[in-house]
């Protein structure tokens, strides 16, 4: 796996976080992860757009239409779905990332999964700057490898630019 993110073009183009308000005690670090995370790879402060929900069940559709708006190079969502007592944790967990993959796939534009769905809050704390690092430093990664995967899978010859059909 690539550690550096440097030099992969990050500095160009604008990126998008979507966060989920519901348990920003956890999304607030994964928030402030991926900015640090963007900053690292080059990409200044004012090309990163942070833009807030109330839920990870809202994040799809935000992500659908950042990345179909033509601004950005790439979406990251940032959530917590914390399992409790019932099976709400299984509905929303899996609609959204099922959403946020088809945001991508729609779009053409790396749309990264950047929700924790963890047991407890413990595990969602280790996970947002604790014990298991920083989830949103590591989406954000994701998200600049991604696009530059992207931008070479698109310039290789016989491969069809977004939007084109052979």
């Amino acid at each position: 796996m690539i550690s550096e993110t440097t030099g992969l073009g990050a500095s160009d183009g604008e990126f998008c976080v979507i966060a989920a308000a519901f348990n920003e005690i956890v999304v607030r670090p994964l928030v402030e992860g991926a900015r640090a995370s963007f900053t690292a790879a080059g990409v200044a402060q004012e090309r990163v757009h942070v833009t807030w929900v109330p839920g990870a069940f809202e994040l799809p559709l935000a992500a659908r239409t950042a990345a179909s708006s033509g601004r950005f190079r790439a979406v990251v969502c940032l959530g917590a779905v914390i399992r409790g007592e019932t099976a709400h944790f299984d509905y929303v967990a899996g609609e959204a990332a099922r959403g946020i993959m088809d945001a991508g796939l729609a779009s053409g534009v790396p749309v990264v999964f950047g929700v924790l769905t963890t047991d407890t809050m413990d595990q969602a704390m280790d996970r947002a700057g604790g014990a298991h690092g920083n989830k949103g430093w590591d989406a954000a990664q994701a998200a600049i490898r991604m696009t530059h995967a992207l931008t070479e899978l698109r310039s290789a010859p016989g491969v069809p630019a977004r939007g084109e059909s052979r």
